[in-house]
């Protein structure tokens, strides 16, 4: 293989050296968009070499006008003919990974047809795929809770080459960030998360259950990471880069060396050291926001139990005081469930378009 090359650095240069060319030439009247976007460790910009063994090679999306659907096929078919069979080393060519549907690899061939992977659609169809949204709708509150920050991630994340159309780029600026109730909402189901847990690691250990305590423990080390990425206003990416992206974080120099303690840790003792002051930690970049009146970021005990905890309840609480949206406002009555992130592992569940329509009725009278 060539030396690496990051897959966005490659696909900028393959659509600048040899698909616009091709587009100029042979469809100079169509509008279009090109970019990097979608699923794929390239699109996130956290590929390596390992990568490129699948789903990763020179490509695109190349997103056309409604209107100007009906050109997708021609587009593709003369791409076919006109790319080159390899280009700054690496295979144009795709086939389907033997024994595994649905898996793209590189494959060498000199002659004849490239089978590439530039894609040519509509941005609305490419939206109601990926994310199961109409874009001639509003976004409502529903839409927002249910749309994986996974995939808005590789949306906003993603790299833009052209956008001769502009709906590009306006998606983008839409998608940038949650509106702020229901980032408030998103926050306060965050703490919630850590209210109900914080006082279960350390009684479980207290009972003698040190593998139950260093379990529990993980999931808070998960929740306070995943509170990280919002209060920075970053969506957090899919289980494979979500410890990679937390260390771009500005947080991660004080918290990442407390969290990895805590998960290090032998007794449940060393461990609840750690996460209580990874909890304070936390408490002052919330305070930081200024989006409550400042609580108080030390531990205190759980009731009269010789517990230390920051008492998530507390931040849970004055976050949802300051939601205004009537609709947001009627979610938050509810219990704080939060988004799917927030309430499912299931990777089917956050891939899979399919279920949005499903899980917004949770939301929704």
């Amino acid at each position: 293989m060539p030396p690496f090359i990051a897959g966005r650095e490659l696909s900028r240069r393959f659509y600048s050296e040899a698909v616009r060319p091709i587009l100029d030439t042979h469809f100079a009247a169509l509008p279009h968009a090109a970019t990097l976007i979608g699923s794929g460790s390239d699109v996130l910009g956290f590929d390596d070499k390992l990568s490129t063994d699948h789903d990763w090679g020179p490509a695109m999306l190349i997103f056309l006008r409604d209107e100007d659907a009906g050109h997708a096929d021609a587009l593709a078919a003369v791409l076919r003919e006109q790319l080159p069979h390899m280009f700054h080393g690496y295979p144009v060519d795709a086939i389907d990974a033997p024994g595994e549907p649905g898996t793209r690899i590189m494959h060498s061939v000199t002659t004849g047809p490239v089978n590439h992977r530039v894609s040519a659609t509509t941005l609305r169809a490419f939206l109601w795929e990926y994310l199961a949204y109409d874009s001639d709708q509003p976004i409502m509150a529903a839409d927002w809770l249910t749309f994986p920050a996974q995939k808005l991630r590789a949306i906003t994340a993603g790299v833009v080459h052209h956008d001769g159309v502009g709906e590009l780029t306006a998606l983008r600026e839409r998608l940038a960030w949650y509106p702020r109730d229901i980032w408030l909402y998103l926050l306060a189901a965050g703490w919630q998360h850590i209210a109900q847990e914080e006082h279960l690691m350390p009684r479980a250990g207290h009972a003698g259950d040190e593998l139950g305590a260093a379990l529990i423990g993980s999931r808070l080390v998960r929740d306070i990471m995943s509170l990280c990425f919002l209060i920075e206003r970053q969506y957090a990416p899919y289980p494979k880069w979500f410890g990679t992206a937390f260390k771009q974080l500005a947080c991660a120099a004080d918290l990442a060396p407390l969290l990895w303690r805590a998960q290090q840790a032998d007794t449940w003792q060393a461990r609840a050291d750690a996460l209580c002051a990874a909890y304070e930690q936390l408490a002052r970049a919330h305070n930081a926001l200024g989006i409550t009146e400042p609580l108080p970021a030390t531990v205190s005990n759980f009731h009269n139990r010789p517990f230390q905890v920051i008492h998530g309840e507390r931040f849970a609480n004055a976050l949802r005081a300051q939601i205004t949206d009537p609709a947001v406002q009627g979610i938050a009555a509810r219990r704080l469930i939060g988004s799917i992130d927030q309430f499912s592992d299931s990777t089917d569940i956050r891939s899979d378009a399919a279920w949005r329509p499903l899980l917004r009725a949770l939301y929704v009278d």
